[in-house]
């Protein structure tokens, strides 16, 4: 299938930077999200992902034992030419309780697995968080180093035990967990030190300050800058400034915040490997249509064709 192929992750030194114009031109932008077609058939849910204008998908349920599922799920959506971008993990890989924290790590791996075997472009976590009350909250453990170890032990395990040969294991940037920022990111491959471990991008959850809500622009153009040869997948909505007395930034659909679109979508256009932006954490389809659309407008002001 078109786009398929994946580069080899190169190594990285400290600080190492990437030139986008270093990489050929990406032939045209791969866009995606849910779709809310009731069907568990994979050539139902691969066409309506292509009635939608769809040419990236989430991976529909499945278990690594249903070999013919899978099978059929990455027949049907190369048939349509639709791209599994991301297996989401989901799951606190930091947990205190140790019990739930195997257990976690487990399911992880097997969401790394059926990745490798449906060919998709990624398998999703976040690093995790040492929070009681969120798996995902903050806490003041998630930035020490003992959490950067440990996410560098983790990564390194689920790696060695899959062993993927087509897809790759990311972890997403988030604003207090590992890592938070482009340099953290390139300090966590570093230390990583595996060829199946690679970048997922959500530049939202990149913004954690006045100065990146206002110049997000600038931060975009410095992770494709950076990590570009690295990203496998990225995830689309926008941030809006809610006015409080302290920082409150709320996600909304794209278009009706601050997020430089056209920032995001010249870096995707710039990767040699296609990245796919996958719409997230809306609520309907119509919610859904209207950040397609807005996404659509921008790539075609930029005059960026749509796979």
């Amino acid at each position: 299938m078109q786009r398929r192929d994946f580069l080899k992750i190169s190594p990285v030194l400290a600080g190492q930077a990437f030139p986008a114009s270093a990489a050929p031109v990406a032939e045209a932008l791969l866009i995606g999200g849910p779709v809310f077609l009731k069907s568990d058939d994979p050539a139902e849910l691969a066409r309506e992902h292509r009635r939608l204008g769809y040419s990236a998908a989430y991976c529909p349920p499945v278990r690594i034992h249903e070999k013919e599922r899978l099978r059929a799920i990455e027949a049907a959506y190369a048939k349509e030419r639709v791209v599994i971008a991301e297996v989401g993990a989901w799951k606190n890989l930091l947990d205190i309780d140790p019990a739930k924290r195997k257990e976690n790590f487990d399911y992880v791996v097997e969401r790394m697995a059926i990745a490798d075997e449906i060919g998709a472009r990624c398998c999703v976590d976040i690093a995790g968080s040492y929070s009681e009350k969120s798996w995902y909250g903050p806490h003041p453990k998630n930035l020490s180093k003992e959490g950067f170890d440990a996410t560098v032990e983790n990564c390194r395990r689920i790696l060695d035990q899959v062993k993927p040969k087509r897809s790759f294991f990311t972890v997403e940037v988030m604003g207090w967990i590992h890592p938070d920022s482009p340099d953290s990111y390139l300090r966590l491959i570093k230390a990583v030190d595996r060829k199946g471990f690679a970048v997922h991008l959500d530049v939202c959850n990149a913004i954690n300050s006045p100065s990146k809500f206002y110049n997000s622009g600038a931060l975009i153009d410095e992770w494709f800058r950076k990590l570009g040869p690295h990203i496998r997948s990225c995830h689309a909505k926008d941030l809006e400034w809610i006015v409080e007395l302290n920082l409150h930034f709320l996600e909304v659909i794209p278009g009706r915040g601050q997020v430089d679109y056209h920032s995001y979508l010249r870096g995707l256009r710039s990767l040699q490997t296609p990245a796919p932006l996958m719409l997230e954490h809306l609520k309907t389809a119509d919610e859904y249509r209207e950040g397609f659309v807005y996404i659509k407008k921008i790539a075609g002001e930029l005059n960026y064709p749509l796979a």
